[in-house]
């Protein structure tokens, strides 16, 4: 039977399927009664639903990060699509294809990859080029590096997605170390490929892209810096002086306090990949946006996180 997705349901509609089972929370009604709220999710979305009915065995048999097999009504709730979930039983996962339930990049993983330790070979710094080696040949970490997303929602939320996000910084980075003078290449190189190199840990991403209880406790940044030391001991005489600045690169690449840096960025190098990092997150969170909205119209419905509407740019009728 062809999957439907969640990008294809439509208001009205009867659904017999198979989703992942992204989230779920037991509530209660006025009158005492429980019900059960869950999240549902393929490759192309989630989708919110409600259980009225059979709650308790219903929630006895599934858990979070099940494949499950769902009947439900489809309906809308707050402008948006809610299932009312009639039957819901868990699915053995080798019974499902896991390329239905997560999004991957859709560029050539080992072209990036190669292009990426192009980038490093042409160190001219011995010891950054050194610890590149050491990390490239870690076959563990680069099955990690190579799969990872680069977070669980907002931007490159998608297998290889760290990757893609990693490379398209570094390149970036190379053109903006060109055009100032005085600025350190290789160290600008090496903070973009490793500021966010904790994130092969801080996520999970074998059925749905969420976070390890070790992400949850530490975060990519403090498993960063541990990554990062273990590396450097594999390393003869890496400079003290180096490593704190590479470590402060992965300290201060959010910027401010505010958003989960510890200190803010403190050297020319650290300044500019908190600007890259947050140019390609941004770029790639708007185009996704846009990309998955298909409403009609000039413009995208309100992001209320970025507190703005999106130009699509001239209607169908107004090009005509």
């Amino acid at each position: 039977m062809t999957k439907r997705f969640v990008s294809e349901l439509v208001a009205g509609s009867a659904i017999d399927e198979v989703f992942l089972l992204a989230q779920r929370a037991m509530a209660h009604k006025k009158d005492g009664n429980p019900f059960l709220n869950v999240t549902l999710s393929d490759r192309t979305g989630q989708v919110k639903g409600v259980v009225w009915d059979q709650v308790e065995r219903i929630a006895a048999a599934v858990a979070e990060g099940d494949f499950v097999h769902v009947r439900a009504q489809v309906g809308e709730y707050r402008s948006s699509l809610q299932l009312v979930v009639k039957d819901m039983a868990r699915v053995p996962a080798d019974q499902v294809d896991a390329g239905d339930f997560l999004a991957t990049t859709t560029r050539d993983v080992a072209k990036m990859f190669d292009r990426l330790k192009e980038m490093t070979a042409r160190m001219q710094t011995p010891h950054l080029k050194a610890l590149f080696e050491a990390f490239w040949s870690d076959d563990a970490f680069v099955a990690a590096y190579v799969r990872a997303p680069a977070a669980k929602l907002m931007h490159h939320a998608y297998i290889g997605g760290l990757l893609e996000h990693t490379l398209s910084m570094a390149i970036l980075s190379e053109a903006i170390a060109a055009h100032y003078s005085g600025v350190d290449r290789d160290m600008l190189l090496a903070g973009v490929i490793l500021h966010d190199v904790g994130k092969t840990r801080e996520l999970e991403y074998t059925r749905r892209i969420d976070y390890t209880d070790e992400g949850r406790l530490l975060s990519h940044i403090i498993i960063g810096l541990s990554m990062l030391d273990e590396k450097l001991k594999q390393v003869p005489a890496f400079p003290d002086v180096q490593a704190q600045l590479l470590k402060h690169m992965i300290v201060s690449h959010h910027g401010e306090r505010a958003f989960g840096s510890p200190e803010p960025p403190k050297t020319i190098e650290a300044v500019l990949l908190n600007y890259i990092d947050e140019m390609d997150s941004r770029v790639n969170s708007i185009r996704e946006y846009v990309a998955k909205d298909l409403s009609d119209g000039s413009w995208t419905p309100y992001h209320r996180l970025l507190e703005r509407h999106f130009y699509k740019g001239p209607a169908d009728s107004e090009a005509e």
